[in-house]
């Protein structure tokens, strides 16, 4: 007998485990838990994912519904992991609070690295685990450290295949089969978010502009980088445009850009909590503008929608540290995808096709996961020295960092008959050696 529980922080990782369920990707169970937890920085002042329109056809798929913000209520669910010694006292009160009793638990995991999914792969030991990637960072190395206790556990990653043919890195190092969920599937379980979604004033054919989330870029680039979106879509003769915030604490739209577009000549429409992918079925728009959102890749892939970036250049310049999650994203759309600056291709309707994404990235993702995360994909760094040897330009640098690239000893920086000196360990100590000198 198993109980299998599913870990979601939003409505669009409920929806990818809806259309997993749908599509076969789990095996049999008695009872199938779906666990709600919501990381945000203040949850309280979120709308509770159980709330949203759609929500309850989602529901159904699925036995019961928990929230693990109220099992470790006060503590913040992002924040909190068991101590090893309280792992067996965890485990005997989930089981008893949940009613598991002896039965084996599988888990349906969203960020093994992180709090709560890593607490729970935790407190239920030896049970399977299936980790799935609702967004464009599953293509990139696994983001932090993940357990060997936890990692050897994994059966699958599942993902939505928003780039065809090109496999996923993350979980890479544990040898983790990934598993795409069917197009068809996911787009169904849209279409039931959409049928229950409320009524949107805009046409069929407006310009869906995806705004970037509260803190990524400091407020006065944030206010410019919308209205320039504003400003390149109107250029392009969009006077329809509906505007959707970031599900995660984007804040309200700004005074200014309202009056911009109306300058413009043009009507501006936002929407209330309604999800990017769901307004993609209901409208669909004849342009999508964005800077790093898996919605926009969702709308070229997935619908066949024309497509343009705003912003990635500066977000990819802005990013710290290397490794920050948020760079593969950012790398797929401004690699894979035109600029809104450039009208040419945007009115061309890109589609991302298999040949498109291995020109644009086969080579390109690898060599960013390495120099993201050396220790963790040492198995990559022939790939990034390929690359890095061949395609190193004046368009492509926007994706490394010179410090970077020297410090792993990377085409690009060092001359390949000097490669060995920041490869040896000796000289690597007497370099530290000296710098501890010289501090002193």
């Amino acid at each position: 007998m198993t109980t299998q529980i599913f870990v979601a922080s939003g409505l669009r990782g409920t929806a990818l485990l809806a259309a997993a369920l749908d599509s076969g990707c789990f095996g049999e169970s008695r009872r199938r838990v779906l666990l709600l937890c919501d990381t945000t920085a203040v949850p309280e002042a979120q709308t509770p994912v159980g709330t949203a329109p759609g929500f309850d056809r989602l529901r159904a798929r699925f036995d019961e519904v928990r929230s693990w913000n109220d099992t470790v209520f006060p503590l913040h669910p992002a924040a909190w992991s068991p101590r090893p010694d309280d792992v067996p006292l965890w485990e005997r009160h989930l089981r008893r609070a949940w009613d598991l009793g002896d039965e084996e638990v599988e888990l349906a995991l969203e960020s093994p690295h992180t709090a709560p999914s890593q607490s729970l792969a935790q407190i239920f030991t030896g049970g399977p685990v299936t980790v799935y990637a609702d967004g464009l960072t599953g293509y990139g190395p696994t983001p932090g450290k993940v357990p060997p206790l936890i990692g050897t556990r994994v059966r699958q990653l599942l993902h939505p295949d928003l780039l065809p043919g090109l496999r996923p890195l993350l979980l890479g190092e544990f040898g983790v089969p990934s598993r795409p969920v069917p197009t068809e599937a996911l787009r169904k379980v849209f279409g039931e978010l959409a049928d229950a979604a409320p009524e949107v004033e805009a046409a069929e054919g407006c310009a869906l502009l995806l705004l970037p989330g509260t803190g990524t870029f400091p407020d006065a680039e944030e206010a410019e980088l919308h209205l320039r979106m504003v400003r390149g879509t109107v250029a392009l003769g969009h006077t329809r445009l509906v505007l959707v915030p970031h599900p995660r604490g984007s804040g309200p739209v700004r005074p200014a850009l309202r009056a911009e577009a109306a300058r413009l000549g043009a009507e501006l429409t936002v929407p209330e909590s309604v999800p990017a992918e769901v307004l993609l079925d209901r409208l669909r728009p004849a342009l999508v503008v964005g800077c790093s959102s898996t919605a926009l890749v969702t709308a070229a892939a997935h619908h066949g929608l024309p497509v343009a970036t705003a912003g990635t250049g500066a977000l990819l310049e802005r990013l710290t540290p290397y490794e920050n999650p948020a760079r593969i994203p950012a790398t797929i759309v401004d690699a894979l995808l035109p600029d809104l600056a450039g009208p040419a291709g945007v009115l061309d309707g890109p589609q991302v096709t298999g040949a498109a994404v291995a020109e644009a990235l086969d080579g390109l993702l690898p060599a960013v996961a390495f120099a993201m995360r050396p220790r963790v994909r040492p198995d990559l760094r022939p790939a990034a020295e390929r690359y890095l040897a061949a395609h190193l330009n004046a368009r492509t640098w926007r994706y490394f960092k010179r410090r970077r690239l020297g410090s792993l000893a990377l085409p690009g920086v060092v001359p390949a008959r000097l490669a060995f000196v920041s490869r040896s360990p000796a000289l690597r100590r007497l370099a530290r050696r000296a710098r501890a000198l010289k501090r002193r």
